[in-house]
């Protein structure tokens, strides 16, 4: 009889994962190098985010600088991130400085694709300029490779399928 009650559990908790997996978020990742500009002044702090497509902040995908202390700087994205409950903890790093390069990992939930979302780099820097939009890509299937310029801090991103 425990045989029997063992292979039941096991049976319907096989069942029950195979109804709550259908539907559930498919993700997908991309290499993302970060080549900043040549400039003076302290390490930029840099965030990634996922802009839906009425313009509004969905999700933080990547932060470059780990003290929060700082992070009212990147303003339009911090009003975002104060209300929410996003932890950034694995998917944070140290700032890098002008004429320095990173490569960070973002990922995503693949159903975004070619649905009018937008990544957008924040870009900021102690007692310089704020740039709300260092460099903002259309999440397209076309995007997933290239190589776009910055408008502030950054020279350029290079997106890579992971």
């Amino acid at each position: 009889m425990k045989i029997f009650k063992s292979i039941l559990v096991v049976v319907v908790a096989l069942a029950l994962a195979g109804f709550t997996s259908h539907g559930t978020k498919e993700e997908t990742s991309l290499k993302c190098l970060v080549q900043l500009i040549n400039y003076q002044g302290e390490g930029a702090y840099m965030v990634v985010s996922l802009i839906n497509p009425d313009g509004k902040y969905e999700k933080t995908l990547y932060v470059l600088g780990e003290d929060e202390e700082w992070y009212h700087d990147l303003t339009q994205w911090f009003a975002f991130f104060e209300t929410g409950k996003e932890k950034i903890d694995a998917i944070s790093g140290a700032t890098i400085a002008g004429g320095e390069r990173t490569v960070c990992v973002l990922g995503f939930d693949k159903t975004k694709l070619d649905a009018g979302y937008k990544l957008r780099f924040e870009t900021a820097v102690e007692n310089q300029k704020y740039y709300t939009e260092d460099v903002q890509i259309d999440l397209t299937s076309a995007n997933l490779t290239g190589k776009f310029e910055g408008s502030g801090y950054i020279r350029y991103i290079r997106l890579i399928p992971n």
